[in-house]
């Protein structure tokens, strides 16, 4: 999987199209990310402690990898892998050519 945790990704497709937020975690064996603020779902949620309120809650659930693009220097692009001068695999932006985070 090309996306990790900290990226910002943006939504090319589905309900939430153009909404953009960051990953706060990725499941690799199912090819799924979770963004913050992208596909959220309401929860009932009973108080587990005392000072936990319970209600109805937003949570985010998990969206396809393929629905969501990187964004590098404010626009959407594709990752692609290459080797630097040091021999270390790095992933690259497709759009520039420079090198990712």
């Amino acid at each position: 999987m090309k996306l990790k945790k900290g990226d910002n990704v943006i939504v090319i497709t589905g309900k939430d199209k153009g909404k953009e937020g960051e990953i706060i975690h990725v499941s690799p064996s199912e090819n799924k990310i979770i963004v913050s603020g992208v596909n959220t779902a309401k929860k009932h949620q009973k108080p587990r402690r005392a000072n936990e309120p319970g209600g109805i809650i937003d949570r985010d659930m998990p969206v396809h990898a393929s629905n969501v693009m990187l964004v590098h220097k404010g626009k959407p692009t594709r990752v692609g892998y290459g080797v630097n001068a040091d021999g270390k695999k790095v992933r690259i932006a497709k759009r520039t050519g420079e090198v990712i985070g």
